[in-house]
């Protein structure tokens, strides 16, 4: 599947349709949730009933202008919570499970085969559901010519910050040619430095929230010093206009700081897999580690989840193994020798009194998750811990190049 995102561009009428649409597809979404929570052992089958019930219901005449397609999408919204709740449970994952939870702010509407028509130069993108939000211009610079309407699977409207947005989730295979590189590193996520791999090469950490921080506070006083405050308790208070635009503008600034942190972990992310034919990195627990109050705004800013997200991804796309090891003992064990040499978070050199090797400390916890990750998939038998050449066997896990096979029998890991 092959995602393609372009601005909607119309009048302020248009908009204020697409809100409507919005909340109907919420108010859809949060009735089969309802009926999910009173029924039991309830299936996809009866959830999807239910939407059409609520849609032919003449008590609300506002779901019905949604099509049934957009309906039945609202209620695998609901049963992919469900699932997701379940797995969580089953895996045993400790603190919260996502128990599915009541939209309040949805922001998206979903279209699946009808409800919407591409004009035949694909630039233009016309809504004929119930609401009948008319002709939007698409803006982007992507080609939708080159892929069949049949093609499109899907159709999203995303209300954001700084407008409104359409998603084309098209049915297409991608196949990218790459070449073998022979190398294969181990990658360690950090603070100082956002990964340090194997080879002892480093990836500065742009900070995109802290260079933002000074212009972010200015905006939320503003929106502090516009808020009006109600006089009593539990008092509904109407804002202002200059509220809801400073709001705005806050919202457009956080906007840009995501964009900017997606955009630099897709990026490194797409280098880092190109340029070798292995990546192994930590499978750590981001919601646990950012629980610490002193390291959480860190941990957040640099966006490890979504950087790891893609490199699955791309590894996927480009045919080569992607492996996630466990995190024990990466940053304490000497990737020379195997000696236990405990340090603190403070502590940025690792120094093994047994065999007297001295180096960085996420060089050496990348170098002995690059050799967890060849003997999890399967190309690592042996290990001698005296510096010589261990025993490797081809793995079955995925099909690697020859030049890789190569540098991994004359390793001297």
């Amino acid at each position: 599947m092959l995602t393609i995102e372009m601005k909607l561009k119309g009048s302020p009428a248009q908009y204020r349709i697409v809100d409507d649409a919005i909340r109907a597809f919420q108010f859809i979404r949060n009735k089969c949730l309802r009926f999910w929570i009173d029924g039991i052992k309830v299936t996809l089958a009866q959830i999807n009933a239910e939407a059409t019930r609520i849609r032919k219901n003449k008590e609300f005449p506002w779901a019905g202008k949604l099509t049934s397609s957009s309906a039945q999408a609202a209620s695998e919204r609901v049963m992919f919570t469900v699932r997701r709740f379940y797995d969580n449970c089953k895996a045993g994952i400790p603190g919260k499970k996502r128990y599915p939870k009541y939209q309040k702010d949805n922001r998206s509407v979903e279209f699946k085969v009808d409800g919407w028509r591409l004009s035949p130069d694909r630039k233009y993108i016309n809504f004929t559901d119930g609401f009948k939000a008319g002709r939007f211009k698409l803006i982007g610079s992507y080609d939708l010519q080159f892929y069949h309407e049949r093609a499109i699977k899907r159709v999203r409207i995303i209300k954001r910050a700084d407008g409104y947005y359409c998603q084309f989730v098209i049915a297409v295979e991608r196949n990218i040619p790459t070449q073998a590189t022979g190398r294969a590193v181990g990658i360690d996520v950090g603070l100082a430095k956002f990964y340090t791999d194997s080879d002892g090469a480093s990836v500065e950490n742009p900070k995109f929230l802290t260079e933002a921080e000074k212009s972010l506070k200015k905006a939320q006083r503003q929106v502090s010093k516009k808020f009006k405050r109600p006089q009593k308790k539990g008092e509904k208070v109407k804002q202002s206009h200059n509220y809801k635009k400073a709001c705005n503008r806050l919202g457009r600034k956080h906007l840009k700081v995501s964009r900017q942190r997606i955009d630099f972990a897709l990026k490194t992310a797409r280098a880092l897999v190109q340029s070798c034919d292995l990546v192994a990195y930590e499978d750590l627990r981001i919601k646990n580690l950012v629980r610490n109050s002193k390291l959480a705004k860190s941990i957040s800013d640099a966006g490890w989840g979504i950087f790891l997200d893609w490199v699955d991804r791309y590894g996927h796309l480009f045919r080569k193994p992607v492996v996630a090891v466990p995190p024990h003992f990466t940053s304490i064990n000497c990737s020379s020798c195997g000696t236990q040499v405990r340090k603190s978070l403070s502590v940025r050199t690792h120094v093994c009194p047994n065999c007297q090797l001295v180096l960085d400390r996420d060089c050496n916890a990348a170098k002995n998750i690059l050799l967890k990750g060849l003997n999890q998939a399967g190309l690592l038998i042996n290990h001698s811990t005296d510096g010589q050449s261990g025993t490797y066997t081809l793995g079955e896990i995925w099909p690697l190049s020859v030049s890789l096979r190569e540098a991994i029998d004359k390793s001297s890991l």
